[in-house]
């Protein structure tokens, strides 16, 4: 998708003074390093120190190493998937190309890269992505656990091609900062599970091509950082890159003001990004994750170089982590609210591990858990070597003495019943900054599960770029279980990471209330001349959730929408629909009362428009069920949809 004039009016439109005069001084910087690319300078009798202390991989759990090794094996046999895409060109990486469309990106000057445009590069996430670098962790965390070479010479292999394609300032790899960060932590990591291995040093300090990768990438992030609608998580990722960088490859002139410098941005941005309460303030859970994952490696590296970390970064992370041991169900899965793009900050595992356990086992190493933490029972590799470079420590702040129901400053509620039943209520901000990038239409949705199992489904985000009526369509109203009037969304979108007008929500009623009944309730203002509001009653003994929607203001045309998870079963007869689904070889049933007032259709994997989809993970879709009731209400019209949970 290219982006037209308009849009760049709108995105200006969301930009204070500040910013503009930042991204006009980019302009002038980017045009005058076409014609000036200084040489990395001088380096001489470099050293890496940075590495595990002595017993930290023999900690790593058996079962988590054969996850690892199995992964790696996998890589090895030159196959690897990026957003359901298979590439089986992994023995030999074309760094350039893009499986998905076919098309290679264009070699020029990196800034001359139309990044945002398929038909001229292709689908960029699936060109960056390999170039990320994790999977060479991954190889390289196997060379660790098992000291079989064969893993160290497949990622000296591939980094010198990469290193020899991609000189700096060439090509789509050097367009995004976000990207260079996370690379740039994938590299320090890489020489430290590399360091039994003979050739490490030959690979990294003692080579005059990676020492200019590595000074090009820090010289480039101090340069081009992202800046006011944009300082989301991409200048999180950016500074921790940048720190791990100067903490572990410290050998150029600039390392310690780069190393300064990003420490300063790591704290400012870590707070910016994170409410008191410590849910991410993008409202967007992955990337609570994300930037979670990011702010722990940096740490680790700060305390590894024993640089000093700034106290209030600590207290961001540990009041992230009991966040999202508080928001998490039963099976540790945290809610599916905004975009999503399968994006971490630091990968050692093999698949099968838990991200979200394992960031949480994590977080105990790091801070201890509270006795309300969920347990933790899988296993994971990073824990221990993150673990083993981190000082452990507990800020000296409040921590919460319960699980947290409700997180007023993100209007976030989370509502519990017996059996696993967890239900997610949203009234909160539209999203983050100006452009709330990653948020979605989505005020007052609801969120429903039963022991772990979607049954008032999230759909997810599907894609970002190039397809812009399924982005649309992840991203509206009617993509969530919430009200559409007159058929738009509360929020008016720019651009696929724009939005130029956003609903305000306010909570009326936080819930829980007590021990049988939890209540929450709210409402916003999306639609000009109404007020959409809505109450969310759970009762425990009857294991019944009842949603009542009223809209007040004149009569007005409505949609209704529920999505179901992909393993629920339905059969509509009417307003009522019977939802069955299987979980753990044992039968689960409900029954879905819907409103009256509205005329009820079951719609699945519908195309032309899009409708009935769930996106178990970036670039991957698969039908399910939408019930979507139409009709017309006032005022005086209420809503009452009632969800039943059978024995």
């Amino acid at each position: 998708m290219s982006m037209s004039a308009g849009w760049y009016l709108r995105r200006l439109s969301r930009m204070g003074p500040r910013e503009v005069g930042g991204r006009v001084g980019d302009a002038v910087r980017r045009r005058r390093w076409r014609s000036a690319r200084p040489s990395c300078p001088a380096v001489t009798g470099a050293r890496f120190t940075a590495v595990l202390p002595p017993g930290a991989v023999d900690a790593v759990p058996p079962d988590a190493a054969k996850r690892l090794v199995a992964e790696a094996d996998r890589l090895m046999g030159g196959r690897a998937t990026y957003f359901g895409v298979t590439r089986d060109d992994m023995t030999d990486p074309d760094w350039w190309y893009d499986p998905k469309t076919g098309l290679r990106a264009p070699g020029c000057y990196a800034f001359d890269v139309p990044y945002r445009d398929e038909n001229a590069v292709g689908d960029v996430k699936q060109l960056w992505e390999p170039s990320r670098h994790q999977y060479l962790t991954v190889l390289a965390a196997a060379y660790a656990v098992t000291g079989d070479e064969r893993y160290a010479e497949r990622v000296a292999g591939h980094l010198r091609s990469w290193w020899s394609v991609n000189e700096p300032l060439r090509g789509v790899h050097w367009t995004s900062g976000i990207e260079l960060g996370i690379r740039l932590l994938s590299w320090v990591w890489v020489r430290r599970l590399l360091d039994g291995w003979p050739g490490a040093a030959g690979l990294f300090e003692h080579n005059p091509v990676a020492l200019g990768q590595i000074w090009h990438h820090q010289r480039w992030l101090a340069a081009f950082p992202s800046r006011g609608s944009s300082a989301n998580n991409h200048v999180v990722a950016e500074a921790a890159g940048q720190l791990a960088a100067a903490c572990a490859f410290g050998w150029f002139p600039a390392s310690p003001r780069w190393r300064a410098d990003a420490l300063r941005t790591l704290e400012r941005q870590l707070r910016g990004n994170t409410f008191g309460s410590g849910l991410n303030r993008e409202l967007a859970t992955e990337y609570h994750g994300l930037v979670l994952e990011l702010g722990l490696a940096a740490v680790a590296e700060a305390d590894a170089a024993g640089v000093p970390v700034p106290a209030p970064v600590r207290r961001v992370l540990l009041r992230m982590t009991d966040a999202l041991a508080a928001v998490v169900d039963d099976r540790l899965r945290p809610p599916r609210q905004g975009d999503a793009d399968d994006g971490h900050g630091l990968v050692v595992d093999g698949a099968g591990t838990d991200r979200w356990a394992s960031l949480l086992a994590t977080g105990d190493a790091v801070f201890g858990r509270l006795s309300w933490w969920p347990v933790v029972t899988g296993t994971d590799v990073r824990t221990p070597l993150l673990a083993a470079l981190t000082r452990r420590t507990a800020p000296a702040v409040p921590r919460p003495a319960s699980r947290p129901a409700h997180f007023a400053d993100a209007g976030m509620t989370i509502l519990r019943g017996p059996e696993g039943i967890w239900c997610r209520c949203d009234g909160g901000p539209h999203g983050f900054l100006s452009i709330a990038a990653h948020a979605h239409a989505d005020a007052l949705s609801v969120e429903v599960r039963h022991d772990g199992v979607d049954v008032l489904a999230d759909p997810g985000t599907f894609c970002y770029h190039g397809q812009p009526e399924w982005r649309r369509y992840f991203r509206s109203t009617l993509g969530h279980n919430t009200l559409e009037v007159d058929g738009a969304d509360q929020s008016v979108s720019g651009g696929p990471f724009l939005w130029t007008r956003h609903a305000r929500s306010r909570v009326l009623e936080p819930g829980p209330s007590d021990a049988e009944v939890s209540r929450w309730c709210a409402e916003h203002e999306g639609y000009p001349g109404s007020v959409h509001r809505r109450r969310v009653e759970l009762t425990a003994a009857s294991r019944e959730l009842r949603v009542t929607d009223a809209l007040r203001g004149p009569r007005r045309a409505v949609r209704l929408a529920f999505h179901l998870g992909p393993a629920v079963a339905v059969d509509l007869a009417g307003n009522r629909a019977r939802l069955s689904w299987t979980r753990d070889g044992a039968d689960r049933s409900a029954t879905l009362d819907l409103p009256g007032q509205l005329t009820w259709r079951a719609h699945r994997g519908e195309s032309d428009p899009p409708l009935g989809w769930y996106s178990p993970g970036f670039g991957r879709k698969e039908p399910a069920t939408t019930l979507v009731g139409s009709g017309s209400v006032d005022g005086a019209d209420e809503l009452t949809t009632v969800l039943g949970f059978h024995g």
